[in-house]
């Protein structure tokens, strides 16, 4: 019997203990579970703010710049051509690439003999042509005199026949005598009809001897000019290129031995957009004289050259695209042809505009920009130009206002932003943000505040504590309102 309850007891005990362990376990997973409630209840949603850099876009006139690059073109040059075949027997010393000659100079001599020996019988034939004249023009005088001394003759048979005709009409003369009278005048004819051709030849002679003395003369002046050019000269000023030569060296008449540039006379060939050529001309369709510098960049240093749009070509050409236009150099400074350099030039001034740094400026030519409130708003803002890493844009929109320097997927209108690296009034300087201002709050703007924060589980007590005092007070700061408005309550 003693044993029976001893059992039931112990049984008891183990249910009992069996019970308390199972309230145990659900106690504490009731505690787990509601701490993992409360745990996955999210934060009050906040505005983010970005930290942006902004430029103030300031409404001034620009002179754009634009950039391209061109050839280095000469001017003046001048083929060095042998004008007579030959043997070279003296060149100049400074007849070699690159070498400097003056206007005048004696660059080389072919040898000169067949040219003289041409030369003294071109003369020969001068002097043997107007020795012909001369004898022409004796014998035309000739030909004159007995010409006039026929005519004469005839003249004293005509009156012969005359006289013995009246003598015959008189009975005094006989018939004879008038025939014989008669054929007397007839000779006398022949014979002046003889002297008349006779002066015609002397005068065909003459203009056969003035035409020969004119062929001698033009023989003489090629023969001169063929001994002038077994010397060849320079005709200005300039640099001597592509030249290869040695004494003893057989000429061919017309033969390249090199050319003659100019270096103080040099020009620019460069090709530009029709976008950019529309610039340039500014809308009229003529292009005026901008200024222009090129540049050809060296490791030390670069070298500068100031000029002027002179004249655009006159096609665009096969396969190509824009215009081609021409500079002239005022100075050259180190130039040469050939040169590749960067060439510069102002187009006319833009007014109205502003630079702003290119990555402020999307594809559709908009901007962002900061109102009052912090608050980014979009603002149109067409791109005029390009400058490098800037662009020149029209300032009719955006005018005195501060723009956002970088554009970024993540900025838009209506965004609060903190503006970073610019003056924006009087409370901000060198970057730092504007002091808090307190306000006085209304019975029940205070009342929901205090709510807020007392609601506010999360919150150490001291801190609640804290800011319901803040806010107790006649005069809250901005900023701890701005807070609990924004972060529904607010953390430490």
């Amino acid at each position: 019997m003693n044993f029976m309850r001893r059992a039931l007891f112990g049984l008891f005990l183990v249910a009992l203990c069996a019970a308390l362990i199972f309230a145990a376990g659900y106690r504490m997973v009731s505690t787990v579970k509601a701490r993992a409630a409360n745990d996955n209840q999210r934060p009050p949603a906040r505005e983010r703010q970005f930290s942006v850099n902004v430029v103030p876009a300031v409404s001034t006139t620009q002179t754009p710049v634009l950039t391209t690059f061109g050839e280095v073109l000469a001017r003046r040059s001048l083929a060095l051509r042998a004008p007579q075949g030959g043997e070279i027997i003296e060149l100049a010393d400074n007849f070699e690439e690159g070498g400097a000659v003056k206007a005048g100079d004696i660059l080389l001599r072919i040898d000169p003999t067949d040219a003289e020996a041409t030369l003294q019988v071109a003369q020969a034939d001068l002097q043997e042509a107007e020795a012909e004249l001369s004898d022409a023009q004796r014998g035309l005088e000739i030909a004159q005199d007995d010409l006039a001394a026929a005519r004469s003759q005839l003249d004293l048979r005509t009156a012969a026949l005359e006289r013995q005709r009246n003598l015959a009409t008189r009975g005094v003369g006989t018939d004879a005598s008038v025939e014989t009278a008669a054929l007397t005048e007839a000779a006398a004819q022949q014979s002046v009809l003889s002297k008349r051709q006779s002066l015609a030849t002397a005068a065909a002679r003459l203009d056969q001897s003035k035409n020969g003395v004119l062929r001698a003369k033009i023989d003489l002046s090629e023969a001169k000019r063929a001994l002038d050019n077994t010397r060849l000269t320079a005709d200005f000023d300039g640099i001597l290129s592509g030249v290869s030569l040695a004494l003893g060296s057989l000429l061919t008449t017309n033969e390249q031995i090199g050319s003659l540039i100019d270096p103080t006379d040099l020009e620019i060939a460069f090709r530009v957009s029709t976008q950019q050529y529309a610039n340039l001309s500014g809308g009229s369709g003529r292009l005026p004289q901008l200024p222009v510098t090129a540049s050809l960049s060296m490791d030390d240093f670069d070298l500068s050259s100031q000029g002027r749009v002179t004249r655009e070509s006159a096609e665009v050409g096969a396969g190509q695209t824009g215009r081609l236009l021409f500079a002239r150099l005022e100075t050259s400074l180190g130039l040469r042809p050939g040169d590749f350099v960067a060439i510069k030039i102002q187009e006319p001034a833009l007014t109205n505009v502003a630079r702003l740094p290119a990555a402020a400026v999307d594809a559709a030519g908009t901007v962002l920009a900061l109102r009052d409130d912090s608050r980014l708003e979009v603002l149109s803002a067409p791109v005029l130009r390009s400058q490098g890493n800037e662009v020149i844009v029209d300032a009719s929109e955006i005018a005195d206002r501060f723009i956002v320097a970088e554009r970024s997927p993540l900025l838009g209108a209506g965004i609060r932003v903190t503006p970073v690296g610019a003056d924006l009034g009087e409370n901000t300087q060198s970057g730092a943000a504007p002091e808090p201002q307190d306000v006085t709050l209304s019975d029940e703007k205070r009342a929901e505040l205090i709510a807020m924060v007392q609601q506010n589980q999360r919150m150490p007590d001291e801190v609640r504590a804290r800011m319901i005092k803040q806010l107790q007070a006649p005069q809250v700061s901005q900023d701890l309102i701005s807070r609990l408005e924004n972060r529904g309550g607010g953390r430490p």
